[in-house]
């Protein structure tokens, strides 16, 4: 018997089936228009929150808009220490006005100041060294040596008696040869002491020589250079304001260690001028000089106008500097860095990113 063809009839209805539907498709046209329901669900308005993104687009006005940040005059001041160490102190909080000098930190320096204590010790030993050297012997001194040069004189005189003495007697055969030889020994060793007594009046008499004062001094500038040196290296444990101004943050707290080449001590600035650098497109460049009347706004700050005028253009042109919260914003724009000084400032505080607003040249 044969079997009945059930798989090609399934292979034929497969095919019936998708052209029929490739017919209707084509028949329909495109289908791009999107349906009624769809277009009256994305025509709806939303109600507005009150909470406005972090940065606001740029408004559409004649002006030449930019994204800015708040700055002090001439910018923030990063302020670091010289050496790394422990930090003993902070004298300053943030919010206060130091001048130029002022000490913010200090580092702890025990093995610096006994260092210095020692090395002021040398110092003071060399001066009095120097001084004495200079001077030359004390009158009490020069007696002295006056008085032990008659005194070995004397004796030098007795022991050349004894021995003219005892060459007679042993001629005569009353003296031993032991005796004289010791007569003789004896002659010879107060002559010897004689000279150098005599050696040391005179040089107590003609006072000191000039190589000796050369030589103390040199001593003496020597101590001073490490006392200098060591005086230095304590010094470098404080650490002073660079400048006059607002301390605007503090990164360390008393005990921690501070490390050079990471995160400064502070951050200061002269808040008593208030400035916005904001990004220009290279679009708008022609359109930008110094004098410009200009304002800034800001989110924080709403309705409020910030006048000021420009004071600094760029000479270079260079990557943008504030970027917004827009996830479409293109960051390979090229901008030139204006700068606006403030007129009003109340209320701003450096770091605050704000929209400049510059009126065009024409």
């Amino acid at each position: 018997m044969k079997k009945f063809p059930w798989k090609s009839l399934v292979a034929v209805a497969v095919a019936i089936v998708l052209l029929v539907t490739v017919v209707r498709t084509v028949l329909a046209g495109p289908q791009n228009s999107p349906n009624a329901k769809d277009v009256q669900s994305a025509a709806r308005t939303l109600p507005a929150t009150g909470v406005g993104d972090e940065r606001a687009a740029l408004d559409l006005t004649n002006h030449v808009a930019g994204n800015g940040i708040v700055e002090p005059a001439d910018r923030e001041v990063k302020v670091a220490g010289q050496v790394p160490g422990r930090i003993a102190r902070i004298v300053v909080k943030e919010g206060d006005h130091v001048e130029a000098g002022d000490v913010i930190a200090e580092l702890e320096g025990a093995f610096e100041r006994a260092a210095l204590a020692a090395a002021e010790g040398d110092l003071e030993s060399a001066q009095a060294e120097l001084l004495r050297t200079s001077r030359g012997m004390r009158r009490e001194d020069i007696d002295a040596a006056v008085a032990d040069a008659e005194g070995a004189r004397a004796k030098a005189t007795l022991s050349h008696d004894a021995l003219e003495r005892t060459e007679k007697l042993a001629k005569g055969g009353a003296a031993t040869p032991d005796e004289l030889d010791r007569a003789r020994r004896q002659a010879d060793v107060d002559q010897r002491a004689l000279e150098s007594v005599e050696a040391k009046k005179k040089a107590a008499l003609a006072g000191s020589r000039s190589e000796d004062i050369a030589q103390a001094r040199a001593k003496m500038l020597g101590a001073a250079a490490r006392r200098d040196q060591a005086k230095a290296q304590l010094d470098r444990l404080t650490i002073r304001a660079p400048i006059g101004g607002e301390i605007l943050s503090l990164k360390f707290r008393a005990g921690e260690y501070y490390a050079t080449g990471g995160d400064p001590l502070a951050i200061m600035g002269d808040t008593r001028v208030l400035r916005v650098r904001m990004d220009v497109d290279e679009r708008d460049v022609a359109r930008v000089a110094v004098g410009a009347p200009a304002f800034a706004t800001s989110t924080a700050f709403p309705g409020r106008r910030f006048a000021g005028k420009v004071v600094e253009v760029g000479k270079r042109m260079g990557r943008k500097n504030v970027r917004t919260d827009d996830p479409v914003e293109r960051i390979d724009t090229k901008i030139l860095e204006v700068v606006v000084q403030l007129d009003d400032r109340q209320g701003l505080v450096p770091g605050l990113r704000v929209v400049g607003y510059v009126e065009p040249q024409r």
